[in-house]
């Protein structure tokens, strides 16, 4: 189940595989997918599944069917290290793809952006848009809400006694929204809602405000 909010007059849709939609724009914004990362960990011997490389192709595509935008925005960590064999399967999912893409650079973005615009994909250090500044790392900049990834935003949940839930959100303060990390294994980190911030967990197929 989505979760629906109003920003600047603008509407935004959060879907649960931690992708946010511009409606007045009709553009899917995700951050921190981390391609490679699976690759890079089993080239060193880590016991990661061969099957969690096809997951994150699976889910980018599943997440781009439900909206179908005209614009696709990585909001930078697209890959997580340099070229490696999943970039013959970006290549092809890039190609099967209808939307433009662009590619909002982040720090794990190594790659040249030449391999990028071979396919011909959009590089930007940010993105300056109809009063909304997108970035990797948050940002605050006069005039501008900002939406921004890298942080991998979660929430803890405490239950009776010592029961506790760690789940992937959204997390939006007064000027900025920082979206979930999209990419499997990628870890997380537990923010402190303080009195006015917004928090819009993920859990069972839902995105639900706390």
């Amino acid at each position: 189940m989505t979760q629906s909010l109003k920003i600047k007059n603008n509407n935004f849709i959060m879907h649960p595989l931690g992708v946010l939609y511009w409606a007045e724009h009709d553009t899917l914004l995700i951050s921190d997918v981390h391609l490679g990362k699976v690759s890079h960990f089993r080239k060193f011997g880590a016991a990661v599944p061969q099957k969690a490389i096809s997951k994150n192709f699976e889910l980018l595509t599943e997440s781009v069917h439900f909206f179908s935008p005209k614009t696709i925005c990585f909001m930078g960590d697209l890959f997580h290290s340099s070229l490696n064999k999943e970039w013959q399967l970006f290549e092809k999912w890039v190609k099967e793809s209808t939307a433009k893409i662009i590619l909002v650079s982040g720090n794990h973005d190594i790659i040249s952006p030449l391999k990028y615009e071979a396919l011909g994909i959009d590089v930007v250090a940010e993105l300056a848009w109809h009063g909304f500044l997108l970035t990797h790392h948050p940002e605050e900049r006069k005039g501008f809400f900002n939406f921004s990834g890298h942080v991998h935003p979660a929430v803890r949940l405490h239950g009776m006694g010592r029961q506790s839930l760690r789940l992937s959100c959204f997390f939006k303060s007064e000027n900025q929204m920082i979206l979930p990390a999209f990419g499997e294994f990628t870890g997380t980190h537990v923010m402190k809602p303080k009195k006015n911030d917004e928090v819009f967990a993920i859990a069972d197929e839902t995105v639900m405000k706390i």
